[in-house]
């Protein structure tokens, strides 16, 4: 992740933490602030999120 602040792919907060993050099946990288908003975007967009 850059030093620039990204914000939730989500709900827009702001990603304090790097490791929250998903890929998509067409390689766009998305971030999260926490893992609650990312198992709510994976479970809301399964058929477009890569198997881990």
């Amino acid at each position: 992740m850059s030093e620039e602040k990204k914000a939730c792919d989500l709900c827009g907060l702001t990603v304090e933490v790097s490791g929250f993050t998903l890929k998509l099946k067409t390689g766009e990288q998305k971030y999260f602030c926490c893992d609650g908003c990312k198992g709510i975007y994976q479970m809301l967009n399964e058929d477009q999120v890569l198997a881990e």
